[in-house]
């Protein structure tokens, strides 16, 4: 059993959805459950029919859901490092670093890093406090960036500690020559070397304990994406999971969405063409808004059976 699965896809397909009746199956079989929305349109909470927040809270039996804001989490992390930074850094320096990190809040990539951390902190607590993890992921792009980030940063940190360690040196040399001894410790360079190793634990973790499960309907533009971010992760070391396909039309409409079934059938081809190798599970174009315990737990039981859950 695969313990931590990633939902994403093209915003709009109904990756939300399949990831609270995913995180409902593996529930409904014993399985302590986390699923958590890292998008930042959080809609898990109107899914689930359940106000969320940052830390988990159960939300049925086995079953605890959360949502976890990028921004807040950047917030907190900024703060970590500006309190590092004014133990470790000269005085005179440290108005013009708190003013670069208060700019750096709101960076795309602080948000992301940040997201990171936290998404680590969860994965940590697999096997612990959680038997499986499920993150409804934000859309293609950004999910894709979020997952590589740890192969991306871990060379930036190593390069942060190296340099913090010369200066270090340099200190130390210029301490000795005036005949005093520089052990004092160094909170910045204990904490990137701490990043570092987290990093790469992150990273192992995600190659070796994680699939992704990407969502998409039978059209065009979302099997555009769906090839390039399958492309992308794959090349990155992840590993694929079973490719949910939602709201197919059944072959035997009549009416306006008859319409739709060549395109349908063009781009159900295609998948099988490039996924051969991948299992598949198509998920009917369904009644209702989904957003209901009963019908959620129906598409749970879909997923159950093509084989999800496992």
């Amino acid at each position: 059993m695969t313990a931590i699965r990633f939902l994403g896809g093209k915003g709009g397909v109904g990756k939300t959805t399949m990831a609270a009746a995913l995180a409902m199956s593996q529930a409904a079989r014993g399985q302590r459950t986390l699923v958590v929305s890292t998008d930042p349109a959080h809609s898990l909470g109107d899914v689930l029919a359940t106000r969320l927040g940052e830390e988990p809270r159960e939300v049925a039996t086995g079953l605890w859901a959360a949502e976890v804001s990028g921004e807040a989490q950047a917030r907190r992390r900024v703060a970590e490092i500006t309190e590092d930074a004014e133990q470790a850094l000269p005085r005179e320096v440290l108005p013009a670093v708190r003013r670069h990190l208060a700019r750096a809040v709101d960076s795309p990539g602080t948000v992301e890093a940040a997201l990171l951390d936290r998404l680590t902190a969860l994965v940590e607590q697999v096997g612990t406090r959680w038997d499986r993890l499920v993150v409804d992921s934000a859309p293609t792009g950004h999910m894709v960036r979020l997952l590589s980030l740890p192969a991306l940063l871990t060379p930036w940190v190593e390069g942060l500690a190296r340099q913090r360690e010369r200066t270090r040196t340099v200190d130390r040399m210029a301490a000795g020559m005036l005949g005093r001894a520089d052990e004092t410790p160094d909170p910045l360079l204990d904490r990137l070397h701490a990043r570092r190793r987290r990093l790469e634990w992150m990273r192992e973790r995600l190659r070796e304990d994680s699939l992704v499960h990407l969502v998409l309907v039978p059209e065009h533009l979302p099997l555009a994406e769906t090839l390039r971010a399958a492309d992308t992760l794959t090349g990155a070391g992840m590993r694929l999971g079973t490719l949910i396909v939602n709201r197919v039309v059944p072959e035997g409409e009549t009416g306006v969405l008859a319409e739709r079934l060549p395109q349908q059938a063009e781009v159900l081809r295609r998948l099988r063409d490039r996924f051969e190798a991948t299992e598949m599970v198509h998920v009917p174009l369904l009644g209702g808004a989904l957003t209901t315990r009963a019908e959620l737990a129906d598409l749970a039981t879909l997923l159950d059976e093509a084989g999800l859950g496992e």
